[in-house]
């Protein structure tokens, strides 16, 4: 049997398509996997900065003079198996003199990963963050949101 020129360049090329097509087919499930990650903590992001809003709204209103309110964070505890991490920090804005809020931004950490998203809350003047985080997995994960007499409105995760 005899063996011509092309078929000797093909071999070559076929070996290597063995060795690069799996390895090719890795790292484009390992980028769709982080990708699918990503979107799922995003969302959980958005639900935590979504119930930060909705209780510093509730508090928000001058018929309540002082109260204390608690929220589980039960909504998604793990991202595709992995436990998440969340923090938040407070800045103060100002677009004009006369117009100022303060915007809290919270982060959240897939545990072992470089995964990480941040979304924001606008809140107003009357607000302060207490230091604090959470972990997904937590039975005790919850947000915290107290209002005092002076009207102020003190946030936290629990």
């Amino acid at each position: 049997m005899e063996v011509t020129v092309e078929y000797m360049i093909l071999i070559p090329v076929l070996i290597l398509q063995i060795f690069l097509f799996p390895m090719f087919v890795n790292v484009v499930m390992n980028q769709y996997e982080n990708e699918q990650k990503t979107l799922q903590l995003q969302e959980a992001a958005s639900y935590v900065s979504s119930s930060i809003e909705q209780m510093y709204l509730s508090l928000n209103h001058t018929s309540i003079l002082s109260c204390k309110l608690t929220s589980n964070l039960g909504s998604q505890p793990l991202v595709d198996g992995d436990v998440y991490t969340g923090n938040a920090t407070l800045q103060a804005v100002s677009d004009h003199e006369f117009h100022s809020s303060q915007v809290l931004y919270v982060t959240l950490y897939l545990v072992d990963t470089d995964i990480s998203t941040t979304t924001s809350v606008t809140l107003g003047q009357n607000v302060e963050w207490m230091n604090s985080a959470f972990n997904s997995n937590s039975a005790n994960a919850c947000i915290i949101a107290q209002k005092f007499p002076d009207q102020t409105i003190q946030l936290s995760f629990g």
